[in-house]
């Protein structure tokens, strides 16, 4: 049977990149560029018209300040995948609390930057090695938190539970339903309960507060 191909708008304000990122994900059975934007007004714009599964967001997009896109473009249904040249751990944190699904750098190449894409169109999120160490070293340098989210933590399901370590593990939604023998629908159930429960606007807040009680080592998601 075949699938509907993953609908997706690339957001990158060189022109020669940008048509090489369109050029690499049409490339794909099942993703489709949608369209372009070269400054962040158009993407805003080309969002809100084509309503793509996956915003793939250059962070330097002149035109706007880059947390505040992604909740632009999050508050259209889209997922972001952001992509940067370089990264400060304030910066990942800012947009992944804004809502982005994942973070890549460019110099990661292009098969990561497919599966970057297809993590996030799945449901996941996508952390380029590189930004997922320094945030978990940032995380590993700040004192262990926690009663209050800890108790939080603790108050969701045994179920619950186990979605949310699967999430902090990088497992997107059709991998934490195989996992656990259960269906996708059933899996976005208990993230929804999970988000709802801690708080939490985006799935990398919630794997921020697996770390912060406990729930998650660091060297156990290292293994996984």
């Amino acid at each position: 049977m075949k699938t509907t191909p993953t609908r997706v708008v690339v957001a990158v304000d060189q022109p020669l990149v940008r048509g090489g990122v369109c050029a690499l994900l049409d490339a794909q059975a099942d993703l489709a560029v949608a369209g372009q934007a070269g400054w962040a007004a158009e993407a805003i714009r080309v969002t809100a018209a084509l309503a793509p599964g996956v915003v793939v967001l250059d962070l330097g997009l002149s035109g706007g300040d880059p947390a505040e896109l992604v909740g632009e473009l999050t508050g259209h249904g889209a997922r972001v995948l952001a992509i940067t040249t370089g990264h400060t751990v304030a910066l990942v944190a800012r947009v992944l609390r804004a809502g982005a699904s994942g973070v890549v750098l460019t110099g990661a190449g292009p098969v990561a930057l497919i599966g970057a894409v297809r993590a996030c169109a799945a449901g996941g999120i996508w952390l380029d090695p590189a930004v997922a160490g320094d945030v978990l070293c940032e995380l590993l340098s700040q004192p262990v938190t926690g009663q209050a989210t800890a108790a939080m933590v603790r108050r969701l399901t045994e179920r619950e539970r186990e979605v949310l370590e699967l999430m902090a593990y990088g497992l997107d939604n059709a991998e934490i339903a195989r996992r656990l023998f259960i269906s996708d629908l059933t899996v976005r159930t208990h993230v929804g309960r999970v988000l709802h429960k801690l708080g939490c606007g985006t799935r990398a807040h919630a794997v921020v507060m697996a770390y912060r009680s406990g729930l998650v080592r660091v060297e156990a998601a290292a293994l996984t």
